[in-house]
């Protein structure tokens, strides 16, 4: 069984910071401690002061397989994702084909296996006609379903009531939202059209996909989730508005009960904002909308206060020459899984957030949230999954991205931190510049 001792960190972990030395043997964490001696054969990395974290958890990506690899793999992205720190990933089902079956989700699951380097699960999609799949799903197969109650490609737009009533009344996992009400973005893309024709500014894009149709969709799902007592956890905040919809306070509270609404943002919300429109364009066009600067800040003050309980990335790469059309063809996303632990990282320099919040909503409160066996805390016998942050600079130059499409939104900008290494199953597969080993991801277990 291989052995690696990493000595002279500092732990971040379950709202503490600490010196210690972790010894890794198997796939396991098996000591963490004080002044541990290396053992003969034993692996030593000094970690000479960096800072310790347990391997993210980014609950919502699109790495684009099956069917859209051309934008990015499991292969390519979830390499990317290890330079991050991000050590598992949950996937979205609007794929080709989409994963609204079971055995379109195992198909996936198969897809993925031997060529993860991060371990991954695969959510389930919903329809509007579905619902019999979804009442059957294995709980343990999937974190949960997807529902988009906003705009989506081919099937997945969810805008049957009756529908959607049976889906929070009867899903046996979390229910996942992306909340925007449809029939208002589309009046305001033709309140647009008729001023602009099909030469829309992307400056324009957060009032098309507006901070009214966001609450509107979310206020929807948060009362079908009242009304059925169901695990509802809506994705993507973008808006100060929306924070009202839900419950301040930590993910599992003091008697040991969980919140049953629950929120996330993701990174790039935290880091751009209105103004970056006219620099950026549609490399941060995305849905929902980047908005503005009063939002970003409510945004941040929320993951503080434990309004927001998540933090992820929505991932969702797209070629450059996709990006590069005009805004009313250019599709929505941003690649973000090398660089999202850095612009988290980046709120706490800026004293914002604490190195342990940041944990807590990156790589604790997913495994919380979707029951994830052995994974996001830095424990003695949960999995190795682990990652080096050095405070170091960084500038993100476009020959250095992972992700297949080959750019990223925050080219040119420093950091103030690095990801100097990462563990996924106890194997080393990141250094801080290179890719090491094999793909040794696995699937992601589910205590339900």
């Amino acid at each position: 069984m291989s052995s690696t001792l990493i000595v002279n960190a500092r732990v971040v972990n379950e709202g503490r910071e600490y010196d210690a030395d972790v010894r890794i043997e198997g796939d396991r964490i098996a000591l963490v401690g004080d002044g541990l001696a290396a053992k003969p054969g034993e692996t030593v990395v000094d970690a000479a002061g960096k800072w310790l974290l347990p391997g993210l958890i980014d609950g919502q990506v699109h790495f684009r397989e099956p069917g859209l690899t051309h934008k990015g793999d499991m292969a390519t992205e979830s390499t990317a994702a290890i330079a991050g720190g991000i050590t598992a990933f949950m996937d979205m089902p609007n794929t080709i084909p989409p994963a609204l079956d079971a055995a379109t989700l195992e198909a996936k699951y198969a897809l993925a296996q031997g060529r993860c380097r991060a371990n991954y699960g695969f959510y389930f999609g919903a329809s509007n006609d579905n619902l019999a799949n979804i009442q059957s799903l294995d709980p343990k197969a999937a974190p949960g379903v997807k529902v988009f109650m906003g705009a989506s490609t081919g099937n997945m737009l969810v805008d049957n009531p009756d529908v959607l009533d049976g889906i929070f009344r009867d899903a046996p996992v979390p229910i996942i939202t992306h909340c925007e009400d449809t029939p208002m973005i589309d009046a305001n893309l033709a309140r647009y059209r008729e001023k602009y024709g099909d030469d829309i500014p992307v400056e324009c894009h957060p009032d098309i996909r507006s901070r009214e149709a966001c609450l509107k969709s979310s206020t929807l799902a948060v009362a079908l989730a009242r009304k059925h007592d169901s695990r509802l956890h809506v994705l993507h905040i973008t808006t100060a508005e929306e924070l009202a919809l839900f419950e301040r306070g930590p993910l599992i509270r003091g008697d040991g009960s969980r919140k049953r609404i629950t929120a996330e943002t993701c990174v790039h919300f935290l880091q751009f904002a209105r103004p970056d429109y006219a620099r950026l364009g549609n490399f941060i066009k995305c849905n929902p909308a980047i908005k503005d600067e009063s939002d970003r800040a409510a945004l941040i003050q929320a993951l503080a206060d434990d309004v927001i309980d998540v933090l992820a990335t929505d991932h969702a790469p797209h070629t450059l020459e996709e990006k590069e059309q005009p805004y009313i063809k250019a599709p929505s996303g941003l690649p973000l899984v090398q660089h999202a632990l850095l612009v988290a990282l980046e709120r706490v320099h800026d004293g914002q957030l604490t190195r342990a919040q940041v944990v807590q909503k990156f790589a604790h409160a997913p495994a919380q949230l979707f029951d994830v066996v052995g994974r996001g805390f830095l424990r003695e016998d949960a999995f190795a999954d682990l990652a080096l942050v050095e405070d170091a600079p960084l500038t993100v130059r476009r020959e250095d991205v992972l992700s297949k499409c080959g750019w990223s939104p925050f080219e040119g900008m420093t950091f103030r931190s690095r990801v100097a290494g990462t563990w996924v199953n106890g194997q080393h597969v990141w250094d801080g510049t290179r890719v090491l080993g094999d793909p040794n991801g696995r699937r992601l277990e589910f205590a339900r």
